[in-house]
């Protein structure tokens, strides 16, 4: 069990704490519809017809529009819903990128209430759960657990500051990712010099999907932690969270990848 310092606990919680600090629809409408103009443009590799990929960098506007990892505004997702019932816009959108668009409506949904989300420590090690060893089993973090029914869902602040509280790194904004790009970030990530064997890539999908199989709710997030108790060196890594049907249970795989000096 980790000791959380008081340090990276706030600094953590601050990224959903202060109003100020959220983004400014003011500079993240003109770059969503500037990124939506390129990605329906001659040089665009799907013509008219937005791709998931495309889409996903325009809509990185609304969290990345003032220099950092900020959160949806109210302003914001009014100009979402909009967007969200513009038949003409989203027919333009692939499949995948539909779904990507639904997906980031849903977590960022401007409440920037934290929810009661417990996180606690799974039974068994990583590499017992995803039937393999290698650097990801081993540098791998497992926790879990719910909101209280009637006490809210998951959505961006929630998930954001129960990985701080429990896991104890500040993190920044969760996003949508499919199953497949869930295999190329557990098999693609170098973790502290070595690459993921197969076999414990395929059981960590199995096990984190059994939690989202039915909802398809993944999420990803980057970290990174000055000094935090479980390492004397600065260290970063990314978290995958796999959320249930009703939004209510969690299951969080932190994988430290990295570490990057003790400036």
């Amino acid at each position: 069990m980790k000791t959380l310092s008081m340090t990276s606990l706030l600094s953590g919680l601050a990224l959903f704490a202060a109003p100020a600090a959220f983004a400014s629809s003011t500079t993240s409408i003109p770059a969503f519809e500037a990124s939506i103009s390129t990605a329906q443009g001659p040089l665009s590799p799907g013509g008219a017809t937005i791709l998931r990929s495309e889409l996903r960098t325009a809509m990185e506007a609304f969290i990345y529009d003032t220099g950092g990892p900020q959160g949806v505004d109210s302003a914001e997702r009014a100009y979402l819903t909009t967007r969200l019932n513009d038949t003409p816009f989203q027919q333009s959108l692939t499949g995948t990128a539909a779904k990507y668009y639904a997906d980031f409506y849903e977590l960022n949904d401007a409440t920037f209430t934290s929810y009661p989300l417990y996180q606690g420590s799974v039974a068994g090690t990583a590499a017992s759960l995803f039937g393999a060893t290698g650097p990801l089993a081993s540098n791998a973090d497992i926790r879990e657990g719910y909101i209280p029914n009637g006490q809210g869902i998951a959505n961006q602040a929630t998930l954001g500051t129960a990985f701080t509280t429990y896991f104890e790194p500040p993190v920044g904004p969760f996003q949508p990712i499919t199953v497949k790009e869930l295999i190329e970030r557990l098999g693609t990530t170098s973790i502290k010099g070595s690459t993921p064997t197969v076999d414990e890539v395929e059981g960590a999908v199995a096990y984190i999907t059994q939690i989202s199989r039915n909802s398809n709710r993944l999420y990803v997030a980057d970290w990174t932690c000055r000094r935090c108790s479980f390492s004397p060196w600065n260290t970063r890594g990314y978290v995958i969270a796999a959320v249930s049907t009703d939004r209510r249970f969690v299951r969080m795989v932190s994988v430290w990848t990295a570490d990057f000096g003790n400036d």
